[in-house]
């Protein structure tokens, strides 16, 4: 039979998930499938690294617990009262909606950033996922402070996964969420098994009578690993808050919830937060400490769990790194005009490459905080234009109704922003929310005039 390579190019181009055009409503979405897909987004290979890293960072239980309760509320209802409305009124893609108010010179520069961020978060998980298949081959996991990459196993394996991964997000989001329904409560229950399988190694009795005074003195003791900059009680806080601020306030997540009925399944995403940002966080810190605070996720879950553990952070990380492509190819597909299945190809093989560098693994949680300090500024301008504007009379989508190909209000704004985050005195965790307000103010000062020639034109 001849291999038809047109044929599969076709088929593939039937996956039609709405990239330039509204939802129509017989293509909304359950509840359950939103669920899940944060469930197994957010049950995934970061959580065996960020959950880790607060270990290394000499935390104390209680500002662990408490940080995480507060910080992940924050995140549900960002996604919730800020995200989830956007994207039920407009059922456009965030990369389309700002076509309309940033004109399309902005939004290409936009979805390029954006798109290259995407791919690092997912190169970053496929080395996570590399760290328990490199258990099979002996493979030696780059160290802490490692930037390129230590052998040639490390990249083969990288690479293979890469292209493994990619296969399912060209799938596209219902797949997506078939996927996460299958592998994230079985992720999840890995977690809490190892976890539990532990404790008995670091000196917890079978009744957990002294489980307390196990924690606060071998796990989360306050005591900074060498190296590690020390956090306390605000930095687990806003880390919690801003560990996906691309998605909620910088409003990436457009793109899942136009498929909503409803912006009330922005709450959805405590499903989320809860299992993956608090329960799975906990449960990777004692898999940590059990292993001499060693980051090789791999062998954390190997440790625990034996084979099952292993493959448990390989599918991690395959549920971490298929959404993100897929957003990838949605911000790609808007500057090439190619079908989305195969700009996420492109992008698939761009994530595969940049998976074998460890700087992106090892540097996780600073990477985190700065790729969602550079989108958090279209989020505000976004948000200023769609509900803030009606409210005082300032026209709407002028970059549209003008035929800009740069709005330079937007262009300003954003480069305005991360230059003020840049020189506050503060923790880089802490920039954000004074940029989001800075940029949200700037916005709306630049586009005060625009009301009064309206008023002006007006008969």
């Amino acid at each position: 039979m001849a291999f038809d390579l047109s044929g599969i190019a076709a088929r593939m181009d039937r996956l039609y998930e709405f990239d330039r055009e509204p939802v129509t409503p017989d293509k909304f979405k359950k509840g359950v499938l939103f669920a899940s897909i944060f469930a197994g987004e957010h049950v995934a290979a970061t959580e065996f690294v960020i959950g880790a890293f607060f270990v290394l960072h000499g935390l104390k239980a209680t500002d662990l617990i408490f940080g995480l309760l507060l910080g992940n509320l924050l995140a549900v209802l960002s996604w919730t009262f800020l995200c989830a409305p956007i994207a039920v009124s407009t059922r456009l893609t965030l990369y389309w909606y700002l076509r309309k108010i940033a004109g399309p010179g902005v939004t290409f520069i936009y979805n390029v950033a954006n798109a290259f961020l995407y791919c690092i978060l997912a190169g970053a998980m496929i080395s996570v996922s590399a760290t328990a298949v490199g258990l099979a081959f002996g493979l030696k996991v780059p160290g802490l402070n490692d930037i390129l990459p230590t052998n040639a196993l490390w990249v083969l394996v990288c690479l293979g996964l890469g292209f493994l991964f990619t296969l399912l997000a060209i799938l596209g989001f219902e797949k997506l969420g078939r996927f996460a329904e299958v592998a994230s409560p079985w992720i999840f229950l890995c977690f809490i098994a190892g976890a539990l399988v532990t404790l008995p190694k670091l000196g917890v009795r079978p009744d957990f009578s002294n489980f307390w005074e196990v924690a606060t003195s071998q796990i989360w003791n306050g005591i900074a690993t060498a190296g590690q900059q020390q956090f306390n009680f605000w930095h687990v806080v806003f880390f919690a808050w801003f560990c996906n601020l691309a998605m909620h306030v910088g409003l990436s997540d457009m793109a899942l919830f136009r498929y909503a009925k409803k912006w009330t399944y922005g709450l959805y995403s405590a499903f989320g937060m809860y299992t993956g940002h608090f329960l799975a966080w906990i449960c990777s810190g004692v898999m940590v400490a059990a292993i001499g605070r060693e980051m090789h996720p791999g062998k954390m879950a190997f440790e625990a769990l034996g084979l099952a553990g292993a493959a448990a952070v390989m599918l991690a990380g395959w549920t971490t790194a298929n959404p993100t492509l897929y957003r990838a190819g949605l911000a790609l597909q808007t500057v090439t005009g190619w079908p989305r299945w195969k700009i996420t190809l492109v992008a698939g093989l761009v994530t595969s490459v940049l998976s074998c560098f460890p700087l992106f693994f090892m540097k996780l949680l600073d990477y985190v905080a700065i790729y969602g300090l550079v989108l958090m500024p279209i989020g505000a301008v976004v948000f200023t234009e769609h509900w803030i504007f009606p409210k005082l009379g300032i026209p709407r989508y002028q970059a549209e109704s003008k035929k800009q190909v740069f709005n330079w209000k937007v262009l300003l704004v954003w480069v305005g922003s991360l230059l003020f985050a840049l020189i506050l005195p503060v923790h880089l965790y802490f920039r954000w929310l004074p940029g989001y307000l800075f940029a949200l103010a700037f916005y709306l000062v630049l586009n005060l005039g625009s009301r009064k020639s309206e008023e002006r034109t007006r008969p």
